[in-house]
Parts: C-alpha cells; structure tokens; sequence
C-alpha cells in the first residue's frame, strides 16, 4: 500500500465522513437556532419591517405619537405663570422642529441651515417660522432676553402651524 492509500484510509473513511457529517449538521442547526433567537429577542426585525408595515396601515408615521406626546408638554408649559417655561416651550417647540426636518432627510447642521433650503411648497408658513427661529436663539444667547405669555403663545401657535403644515398633526 502507498502512502496516500493510507491517509485516504485513516481519515476519509466511512465513519470519519459521517463523523464529520454529524458535526457540521450539529453546528449549521446551532447557529440557526441562534439566528432565529436573536431576531426574536432583538429589535432589528421591529425596526425593520413591523413598524413599517404598521405605519402603512395606520396611514400615519409611526413616531407620530412621540411627538404629540411631546407637543402636549410644550403646550402645557405655556399654562404655568413663569417667563422661564414660556421661554423652554419656545426652545423644546424648535428643538422639535428640528428632529422633524432632520428626519424629513435635511442634513444641515443647524435649524437655520435647513430652514434655509425649505421652500414655501414643503412648509407654507417658513417665513413665521423662521421668525420664530431668531427668538428661539434671542432666548438661548441673550439671558436678559423678555417674554410676555402674549408673544410666547404666538410663537407656539407658528410652531403648530408648522407641525400640521408638515403633516405632523
């Protein structure tokens, strides 16, 4: 016998192949059932086609809620008699704002920026609110900055606007 009749013997016998057989079954069933538990217990699949089709079905993006949620806060701060929470809703209602439009697929790096490439077709009333933008920064940059509740709920009432102009609300 020659040398390769005998490794030929000793390691690709019947009984090694079936070995070798059993084990890569074994391990091609372990990592499919990994598969499967992962994709169960993760959020990926959720992410990926549950919210999806549940926001197609519901004819409404599926953060909308979050963000109602957040409206009614900002809305709620208007009702307490302190200029400081006037001067927060006016912040959190920019700050919405721009999470929407970043969303909306605007890559800017500030809210001014994409304003600037918003045109009246996408947000009717982006002349209010850009107006409204300068007092949100007047707040943030001059700590002297006044408010009256007067001015504080009209500029809300432009960041509403908005919201529904973008279809939000």
């Amino acid at each position: 016998m020659t040398l390769e009749e005998l490794i030929y013997l000793k390691f690709i016998s019947p009984g090694t192949l079936l070995t070798l057989k059993i084990l890569s079954i074994g391990i091609s069933l372990f990592f499919l059932i990994a598969i499967f538990y992962f994709i169960k217990n993760t959020t990926w699949l959720k992410f990926r086609y549950a919210e999806d089709l549940k926001e197609f079905f519901a004819f409404k993006p599926y953060e909308i809620k979050r963000f109602e949620k957040v409206w009614a806060k900002i809305t709620k701060r208007l009702e307490r008699p302190l200029e400081s929470e006037y001067k927060l809703a006016i912040i959190e209602a920019d700050n919405l704002l721009n999470k929407i439009l970043e969303r909306m697929g605007y890559k800017e790096e500030t809210l001014g920026e994409r304003l600037k490439k918003i045109t009246a077709d996408i947000l009717p009333n982006i002349q209010e609110v850009s107006e409204a933008h300068k007092i949100r920064n007047n707040i943030v940059h001059d700590p002297d900055y006044k408010i009256t509740l007067e001015k504080a709920q009209k500029t809300i009432k432009i960041y509403e606007k908005a919201f529904q102009g973008l279809n939000v609300f």
